[in-house]
């Protein structure tokens, strides 16, 4: 196996099952030296030890280090502790993750508050860790885990598509302002089998979407040659990307109704032909007063 990670240092978030067990595997047979993170404790006996015990098993470097990333001061704790033991951080996948599912009408408020806290300021507070180190290094690859559900809705999870597609706008935004310190950021959207997808599918399916199957795309997200702003689908040995575009559109300008205007033309304004992926938010501004004749 090439291992293209070979001196790098990368910490994965819920990484004792699922996913980020795998996706930990993955990185540490590719030559990077993992923290795998988990809520549940580091002990011996517990899903990270187990993780990290493996690692060093099949030859790898590990430790395990628990953490809740709610909690800001553990993630820097855990960030601390491994820049101490291995000098740098260079990889963040943030992995860990919670579903509270029901259908918007009977979900209460405080699941969708713990939803978006884990899943959004989760990543937030894990990414928060190692910016200024990745900063100083001059180079970082963070991973923020989205989902199918955030990109295009799910019934029953209101709060976990809020929180997928929140963390698709932190991705955008961090790979702007990381891109002259060479910090590449990614999202990436998984299907698999999973504790979280238990009842779901049914057997045959789960079977063929083996976490396993999709930690290939972290790896290729983590490594030096990795692309930065990419949503990046991936589940049962298949790869995709998704975009969020803009049409067109059309011009109607302030004068007459507008608003009959936009019932009567919904099909122009959807029309998807010439659509674009704008290199930021500022391009929307630019498409629309271009338009109006008042850009320059």
């Amino acid at each position: 196996m090439n291992k293209q990670l070979e001196g790098r240092v990368a910490i994965v978030t819920g990484a004792g099952s699922g996913l980020g067990r795998a996706h930990a595997l993955a990185l540490a047979r590719h030559g990077a030296r993992v923290v795998v993170n988990d809520i549940n404790g580091s002990g011996p006996g517990t899903p990270g030890r187990e993780v990290a015990d493996r690692i060093v098993a099949e030859g790898g470097v590990a430790m395990a280090v628990d953490g809740d990333v709610r909690d800001f001061e553990q993630m820097e704790a855990m960030v601390a502790r491994t820049a101490a033991e291995w000098g740098r951080v260079d990889i963040l996948v943030n992995n860990a993750g919670i579903l509270r599912d029901k259908s918007f009408a009977k979900m209460t408020l405080d699941d969708f508050r713990l939803v978006l806290d884990v899943h959004v300021m989760g990543s937030v507070n894990c990414t928060k860790a190692v910016w200024e180190r990745m900063r100083e290094q001059q180079y970082g690859r963070i991973i923020m885990t989205s989902s199918s559900s955030g990109l295009y809705g799910n019934f029953g999870q209101a709060n976990y598509s809020a929180a997928k597609m929140a963390v698709v706008g932190l991705m955008q935004t961090l790979a702007l302002e990381g891109a002259k310190y060479n910090i590449r950021v990614n999202a990436l959207a998984p299907s698999a089998a999973t504790a979280m997808t238990e009842g779901i599918m049914s057997p045959k399916e789960l079977e063929g979407l083996s976490p396993e199957a999709v930690s290939p795309a972290v790896v290729a997200l983590a490594a030096e040659d990795a692309p930065t702003r990419m949503i990046l689908l991936a589940g049962a040995g298949s790869f995709e990307a998704a975009h969020i575009t803009m049409t067109q559109g059309i011009f109607v300008g302030k004068t007459g109704d507008a608003v009959k205007d936009i019932q009567a033309r919904l099909g122009e304004i959807q029309d998807r032909r010439d659509e674009m992926v704008p290199a930021s938010g500022l391009e929307q501004y630019r498409l629309e007063l271009a338009k109006a004749g008042l850009s320059g």
